[in-house]
């Protein structure tokens, strides 16, 4: 009689769950959402109809991909390779089509896209809107999932930012004209604010964990090499932009330190890549470069040109020799290498915290 009882009731606890409807999500991983400019655009720009710059020509993605996806490397990017370290697929680009599986991220970055509405205005996805498509991403899952799933979700996920570096390239960037009325320092203070107030929208969203990268030494690319050289015939590095950088970097560990100690919960990375592109510029063959200072694709003094792909260009032999692919972008191996100092850096290059910390946590 006791047995009979026990599978009676053992049967209507398994019809209950037959007819009670779950939506319980174990999100036992953290989801990497990504904004930025052509460091961290995996192929947004294809689908830009007045886009700055594509790079879904070749030789761009020869190396890994075989074809061009509209990464600005032969490879790659860092995003890439840190959605590996994570266990993650490859994170797909926002403007993708038939692009709905949001619960492992999304990438929102532009090519040539600033913190600065006016940096290549109307002609890439600027910051501000890339928080606007993460704004409708997150309204997307609340439908599809919950908002208390979506709210685990969020919290878990890790927020990645590479921006700024169009803000300050004056010679290329169509804001020429609006920075000439300020200072160095004032601009950098615009910059900083708004990549503070993305991140603070993000966090009332719901995230709480954000890795940062801080400026090369812009006026090291073949690009700014060449224009240097065309514009004062001097050699080496551009030391405006650098200076650029380096006031950027002094102020964006600052800010972030400040909203660890005002908003509960935040946590952040911030890596130092000037030291680390700095160190491959002086000591490369440490780091198994042979060449630093001219393009692997190109034309021009220091292949600075940005034809990489157009008619003309001349492509290296041997990419994994090179730091840099084009005129501003690195090679697939400079890419893997930088993202492994992100993900498990020591705090000599990454702090207070690596991003595999970040997603453990």
């Amino acid at each position: 009689m006791e047995s009979s009882r026990f599978i009676d009731i053992c049967f209507l606890v398994f019809c209950a769950s037959l007819v009670i409807p779950t939506r319980s999500h174990s999100y036992s991983h953290a989801a990497l959402f990504i904004f930025g400019d052509s460091l961290y655009d995996v192929g947004n720009n294809n689908y830009l109809k007045n886009a700055l710059a594509r790079v879904n020509i070749k030789p761009y993605g020869q190396t890994f991909f075989k074809y061009p996806t509209g990464r600005a490397s032969d490879g790659r990017l860092i995003p890439d390779f840190i959605a590996e370290f994570a266990k993650l697929p490859l994170i797909p680009p926002y403007l993708q089509p038939g692009n709905r599986q949001f619960i492992n991220g999304v990438n929102f970055a532009s090519g040539g896209a600033g913190a600065l509405v006016e940096t290549n205005q109307r002609r890439v996805i600027d910051l501000k809107t890339q928080l606007r498509n993460f704004k409708n991403i997150e309204k997307q899952l609340r439908e599809k999932v919950g908002v208390a799933e979506v709210k685990t979700l969020l919290s878990k996920a890790v927020y990645i930012f590479s921006i700024g570096s169009n803000d300050y390239y004056v010679p290329f960037a169509t804001n020429s004209t609006v920075l000439q009325s300020y200072s160095q320092e004032e601009v950098v203070k615009m910059v900083i604010g708004n990549i503070t107030t993305v991140i603070q929208e993000i966090y009332k969203i719901g995230g709480r964990k954000f890795g940062l990268s801080k400026l090369t030494p812009l006026g090291c690319d073949p690009a700014l090499r060449a224009l240097k050289l065309a514009t004062t015939g001097g050699s080496g590095c551009m030391d405006e932009a650098n200076m650029q950088a380096k006031l950027h970097n002094i102020a964006l560990p600052e800010v972030l330190k400040e909203l660890e100690s005002n908003l509960k919960g935040f946590k952040y990375s911030i890596f130092d890549c000037y030291t680390t592109t700095d160190e491959r510029l002086n000591k490369p063959s440490k780091y198994g470069f042979k060449e630093v200072k001219m393009a692997c694709c190109g034309s021009g003094p220091y292949r600075g040109s940005f034809t990489c792909g157009l008619k003309g260009y001349q492509l290296c032999d041997n990419v994994s020799e090179y730091l840099y692919f084009d005129a501003v972008h690195p090679t697939e191996k400079a890419n893997y290498q930088f993202a492994k100092l992100m993900w498990k850096g020591s705090t000599e290059v990454v702090k207070p915290y690596n991003l595999k910390t970040l997603f453990e946590m």
